[in-house]
């Protein structure tokens, strides 16, 4: 090749890679949810283009594209659903008031209906939750929806997707969901061919889906969903794997939450799936949409969905709200503490009004930097007096929260930027004093196997601590 001709090449290259790095600064600009982001975003694309106009192309939106344009099409059909069975669930259906965070601004976030009449159970170990699981998957009759971020070949992802293949040969349908980043080295193992040859419906969530997200590796379906004929669903912390069992001998014990429901409730948990099954198939799921009108039990329940592609950040509104709503207590239990500006002063202000706010995290983070910035949160929270507490009797991997005596919420979304603003989560928010009495009982017990935090100790630190803290800090709004 001639070398006028390189250099011409060259040249070229180099002015579509400064064009690039032009028109990502503005959608930036325009589009990072917040200042400090997009101003971080586009000094270093104009200054460095070679290095963040690839960096920016994985992880610079967090507005997930595709998904939207396909919402009015999914809300048609969630439409007619619940419309096909308002007949029986009419009757649960809890109408929109001001008394309460559950029937208010997370009614309008969730886009769908709180439910009464439900049986919440609550399942505080992966034993009792695979258990319960298993015994779900074993009475199926029509259909089954099984949804996790990860999905392990190991003895438990083989006992599951052998039990799901089972009831696919026996005529059940099956649908199963499977993150493309969480569960990447799923489509190779024997467990999937498994499902493939009797007749399960597999299917992973590939993000990466649509004209504008081919790079697209930041965002995660991190949802965890069973369905079993509509009539029960489990949501939780838990994915497939034995270290949620505390079978892993580098992890240890694993301390997580799921939930059992029962009741018509469980439509929510059904259209979540289905909006998701929506956009990884192109095609919807033909199912018997029968919901029995019977009452179950006490409890009002709301089913959570959020995710990237809508207009606000419904996970962290959901927390914002139970924190400034609250008026006795506001505990909140999870692994990843890396809240922003806003949540961190929403809780400063409920402390200094008086309220019980209290924060569980692991003592052992997952990772370093993750733990730099659990340590520099703490610092922020500790003078107006809320409690933070670190759980020592393992890994805690649950996301719990628990608002005064009468509302608690057991899902996936963490307490970070990645669930606030990247991920597809689900929640399970529950108004029944009973229920919130379970929780406060489990709560108390994982507070004994941990310990306060104090500002002595940190100030206890090396002198290196405060800077590595800062640095942390700065990579919060990617962890």
């Amino acid at each position: 090749m001639d070398a006028p001709l390189i250099t011409t090449l060259i040249a070229v290259a180099l002015v579509l890679v400064y064009i690039m790095a032009i028109v990502s600064a503005v959608e930036a600009i325009m589009k990072t949810r917040t200042s400090q982001g997009a101003v971080a975003w586009a000094i270093s694309l104009l200054t460095l283009p070679y290095i963040t106009v690839p960096l920016y192309l994985v992880f610079g939106r967090n507005k997930f594209d595709g998904y939207l344009e396909q919402r009015d099409e999914i809300e048609r059909e969630s439409l007619r659903l619940i419309q096909q069975t308002s007949g029986l669930i009419e009757q649960h259906i809890v109408p929109v008031s001001n008394d309460t965070p559950l029937h208010a601004s997370l009614f309008n976030l969730a886009r769908m209906p709180a439910t009464s009449g439900n049986r919440v159970q609550l399942l505080v170990n992966g034993q009792q939750t695979f258990d319960s699981i298993e015994a779900g998957l074993s009475s199926a009759e029509k259909y089954i929806l099984f949804q996790f971020y990860i999905i392990r070949d190991d003895d438990l992802g083989k006992r599951l997707c052998r039990l799901l293949a089972d009831k696919a040969r026996a005529g059940v349908q099956v649908f199963l969901l499977y993150d493309e980043v969480g569960s990447r080295k799923f489509p190779g193992t024997r467990p999937y061919k498994q499902l493939q040859m009797t007749g399960v419906k597999v299917a992973p969530f590939n993000t990466t889906q649509g004209r504008r997200n081919r790079f697209q590796l930041n965002f995660r379906n991190h949802r965890k969903i069973v369905v079993v004929d509509g009539k029960y669903a489990w949501i939780g912390g838990h994915n497939v794997g034995d270290e949620y069992l505390g079978l892993n001998r580098r992890i240890g014990h694993w301390r997580d939450t799921h939930t059992r429901v029962e009741g018509p409730a469980v439509l929510g948990a059904v259209l979540a799936f289905a909006t998701d099954w929506r956009w990884a198939t192109r095609t919807a799921m033909n199912i018997p949409w029968e919901f029995s009108g019977l009452k179950k039990g006490d409890s009002t329940v709301l089913v959570f969905p959020s995710d990237p592609a809508s207009e606000y950040e419904e996970a962290g509104l959901m927390y914002h709200q139970a924190i400034v709503a609250a008026t006795r207590r506001i505990w909140i239990a999870s692994p990843y503490f890396v809240p922003d500006n806003g949540i961190v002063s929403a809780l400063q202000l409920a402390a200094l009004r008086g309220v019980d706010v209290r924060v569980l995290i692991p003592d052992e983070p997952d990772g370093p930097v993750v733990g730099m910035a659990n340590w520099s949160y703490t610092r922020d929270l500790l003078p107006t007096g809320v409690k933070v507490y670190r759980y020592q009797g393992g890994f805690m991997h649950q996301k719990v929260l628990l608002m005064d005596d009468h509302i608690a919420g057991v899902g996936t979304a963490n307490f970070d930027n990645r669930s606030f603003r990247l991920n597809f989560e689900i929640t399970l928010l529950v108004h029944d004093p009973v229920f919130a009495a379970q929780v406060d009982e489990m709560l108390q017990a994982d507070l004994r196997r941990s310990r306060q935090v104090s500002l002595e100790e940190i100030e206890s630190k090396p002198v290196w601590y405060p800077l590595a803290m800062g640095v942390a800090r700065l990579f919060s709004p990617m962890l």
